[in-house]
């Protein structure tokens, strides 16, 4: 039992390590790519950190795993090194009873993932769902920042004020460009806005405009002196809505007790997706206790590589095999099912390999003495 907890102790104490590493670089990634879209208008910069929350347990579905067999490796890899793998097996500890040992940490961490992934990813993401329509009814105006330049997704309109109200309704020192064309390329022209002032109206039917006040118009062509210079005293500009898009399934955010007994294929390929998760975590389990057997000679990063790529190979498959089932390429009895069959058919050749060639060395040497 001593044995056991110090294992398991090592084992999640790595794991933690290298998730929260993990967790760290993908939650990087996604966080400058939302605030890019935030930086465009496209997004309201107060909710980054809601969206990020929301997609958090779906960020961990797929870490927990990949930590687990990363934690492995560098763990029992530190005590292979250390000889302390030596001394236990000296006391009859054997390759299987190690992985039953960590198959109880694995329990922890595969209850964990089929919790994500059962249940919090899909409502984290029916949450980010919820979001989203709510930008889908914001306007630039909305969006604004006073004293920066903003460039809608398309490139063709700037925007800037240089004072704004809290209640985001008066804007002051207003500059607007937006780049317009004819029914050729040769015909693209600038419009230029600028006024003193500004405010939002809202019509009956829901569209919004800017209305502008003491202001010029400029327009014309680049490279031509022919410009045309309107002054108002009043002028709207119908604010349009930004087009938000962060790449979300709207089956991923269904709650998993309405993808059992679905027809749909896509649904139950989702579904499959969703168990195949916290099976994933045994089978990584069992590939990598016999992948973190390393010689003191050789290092402990020696077979890192290996075991990573055969991770990725095994990740991708999975992905693969989701995909050929949304097309009906793959039966849905079958599934997933067979990816995991074949890589925990690997696993336990690579645990029993060791056995059993020493088992057929003894036997042809006894074959040997005999002859």
């Amino acid at each position: 039992m001593i044995v056991f907890r110090y294992l398991s102790r090592e084992l999640l104490i790595t794991l933690s390590a290298v998730s929260a590493v993990l967790l760290v670089i993908i939650m990087s990634g996604r966080f400058i790519k939302y605030l890019a879209q935030a930086a465009q208008g496209l997004l309201d910069p107060g909710v980054l950190l809601l969206i990020m929350a929301f997609r958090l347990p779906g960020f961990l579905q797929l870490i927990l795993p990949l930590g687990l067999f990363l934690g492995i490796l560098l763990a029992y890899g530190r005590l292979y090194l250390d000889s302390e793998m030596t001394v236990l097996a000296a006391t009859g500890m054997s390759q299987r009873r190690l992985v039953a040992y960590s198959m109880a940490p694995a329990a922890l961490v595969a209850a964990l993932v089929g919790w994500l992934s059962l249940g919090l990813a899909p409502q984290g993401i029916a949450e980010v769902d919820r979001i989203l329509n709510q930008q889908d009814s914001l306007t630039e105006f909305d969006t604004l920042m006073p004293g920066r330049f903003q460039t809608l997704r398309d490139g063709s309109r700037v925007t800037y004020t240089r004072e704004l109200t809290d209640d985001r309704r008066e804007l002051s020192g207003v500059f607007i460009s937006e780049t317009t064309t004819g029914s050729r390329a040769k015909e693209r022209g600038v419009s230029v806005l600028v006024a003193e002032s500004g405010r939002q109206e809202i019509q009956p039917d829901g569209s919004r405009y800017l209305i502008l006040e003491n202001g010029y118009r400029y327009d014309g062509k680049p490279g031509q002196a022919d410009y045309r210079m309107i002054q108002y005293d009043t002028y709207g500009v119908l604010l349009p809505r930004p087009e938000v898009s962060l790449e979300l399934s709207e089956r991923e955010a269904l709650p998993t007790a309405e993808l059992f007994g679905s027809g749909d294929r896509r649904l139950q390929s989702e579904l499959h997706w969703r168990l195949s998760l916290p099976v994933l975590v045994f089978i990584v389990t069992l590939l990598a206790v016999p992948l973190a057997k390393v010689n003191p000679r050789q290092g402990r990063f020696l077979k890192l590589l290996p075991a990573i790529l055969l991770y990725m190979a095994y990740l991708a498959l999975l992905i693969a095999a989701r995909g050929a089932l949304d097309k009906g390429r793959i039966p849905m009895a079958l599934g997933l099912w067979w990816v995991h069959g074949l890589f925990l058919a690997i696993g336990l050749l690579m645990l029993f390999w060791e056995p059993l060639r020493l088992k057929l060395k003894q036997r042809r040497a006894g074959e040997v003495s005999r002859g």
